[in-house]
């Protein structure tokens, strides 16, 4: 009897020291926040500090990607995706909790798990599956009153791990709601801007082109048209103001990491649910799947996490089996994410050799290496683009004659990846609509700005 008293002690003190020498993850995602908007990832004027330390001793992706959307509320299926690591077609509405997700793996693995994040468009069946969940009401939001986006979040995690007894590794999930507009930064952080001087992009244009299917959606009215230069400005300074204050507090939870000497076993996570065009081809919103409208940006560091970055492809929901398999944490089966952990070890140099994205029924398109197929399906229209050379996506290659053939393999392999995902969206219609715009077009539009939303 004493024997296998023994025994059992020294298997249960084994149990604790395995559980004990799991890392914690802090993931800390933002929403709407564009692929270029991080200081150290190159932008000009951004500032964004404790960001930046990631990125200066983590692993940086440029290649980072939502699938795509089935609602305006792009958002919505961004972070079911996220959690469940499962193409939006696999589900309606909302990822089931009966299926693999973030949470529940890392539970079964020993971890306390906590939530704290936006309440709208939201993966709430899978937050209930948290140990800890809780939401920011959008009418009792003292971020935004007081123009200090990101604090209750952090005071509530820093507050949190101040409190908590467990010695279980924990799994702590922070959605924050901004950069989501409406954009209300402390007169502190907008002086930190010159108006005058933040930098159009690129790519920006009055009104868009053509009619993408999306153009008179409820981000797309958040500003007139034409899209003048100093209406982008004007939007690009407070949203600028909002990442840079939410950065700050993002800054205080790091630092109480360091102080407590947590952070030497926490793996940090920085990603957002998607992009925003912000004056990006005439655009404001995420209706689209340019490059900076479905691209995000995406950090890891932390320990085993060497300094470095890689353009390997890689979908948000690729995130969830990537933290699995740098926790030691056993990886879920049959679900559409991959982990990229090999990439991040130096094992691999690609990830994903093709990337589909898709918006509703009026967007898809197919990314092979350094090529991008958009095809408009309701105006029976195909763009192409060389990323290689064309980033912004500004030179349309599709009517160009020796282009005719790569444009035919890409449609073919899109249509491969739409049956892959159980998408069912024809890419050409009998009786395609007129897609041709003009500004009069635009000055027709529904005079009247939606309500902006507060989640």
């Amino acid at each position: 009897m004493r024997l296998f008293l023994y025994a059992a002690i020294i298997f249960i003190c084994g149990m604790k020291i395995q559980a004990a020498e799991k890392p914690n993850v802090l993931f800390l995602f933002t929403d709407d926040q564009r692929p270029d908007c991080v200081g150290a990832l190159g932008h000009p004027v951004l500032q964004t500090p404790h960001l930046d330390s990631l990125v200066k001793r983590g692993f940086t992706l440029t290649n980072n990607y939502c699938l795509g959307a089935n609602s305006g509320a792009v958002c919505l299926p961004s972070r079911n995706m996220l959690l469940s690591g499962r193409a939006y077609f696999r589900f309606k509405g909302m990822a089931e909790p009966t299926k693999p997700h973030l949470p529940g793996s890392f539970k079964k693995a020993g971890y306390e798990t906590y939530h704290h994040g936006k309440i709208g468009n939201t993966a709430r069946l899978i937050h209930k599956e948290f140990d800890h969940s809780k939401y920011l009401q959008p009418n009792d939001d003292a971020e935004r009153r007081n123009g200090e986006p990101g604090k209750q979040v952090v005071d509530d995690a820093i507050g949190f791990l101040k409190q908590r007894t467990s010695d279980k590794p924990f799994l702590m999930y922070l959605a924050f709601g901004n950069p989501h507009d409406p954009r209300v930064a402390a007169e502190k952080y907008l002086k930190m801007y010159d108006r005058s001087k933040i930098p159009l992009p690129k790519n920006y244009m009055p009104y868009h082109p053509f009619n993408n299917g999306e153009l008179f959606v409820r981000d797309e009215r958040l500003a007139p048209w034409p899209r003048t230069e100093d209406e982008v400005r004007k939007q690009l300074h407070e949203y600028f103001a909002v990442i840079t204050a939410m950065d700050g507090h993002i800054g205080r939870l790091l630092a109480h990491l360091e102080e407590t000497g947590a952070m030497k076993n926490t793996i940090v996570v920085f990603s957002s649910d998607h992009g925003l065009a912000m004056g990006s081809h005439g655009l404001f919103g995420k209706q689209s799947i340019y490059e900076h409208s479905m691209k995000a940006p995406l950090i890891v560091a932390g320990p085993g996490v060497p300094h470095g970055k890689s353009d390997a492809m890689t979908y948000l929901l690729d995130i969830f089996p990537t933290l699995c398999d740098l926790s030691g944490v056993e990886m879920p089966e049959n679900i559409d994410g991959k982990s990229f952990a090999p990439v991040i070890r130096g094992k691999a140099t690609t990830h994903r050799d093709r990337i589909f994205l898709s918006y509703q029924g009026v967007q898809r398109s197919i990314r092979i290496g350094n090529w991008k197929c958009i095809r408009y399906p309701q105006i029976n229209k195909t763009q192409l683009f060389d990323l290689a050379t064309d980033p912004d996506e500004l030179h349309d290659l599709a009517g160009e004659a020796k282009h005719a053939d790569r444009i035919t393999m890409m449609l073919t392999t899109l249509k491969e990846e739409q049956k892959h995902y159980g998408d069912m969206q024809p890419l050409e219609v009998a009786k395609p609509k007129d897609g041709t715009v003009t500004l009069e077009t635009f000055k027709k539009a529904p005079k009247t700005t939606p309500k902006k939303k507060k989640n």
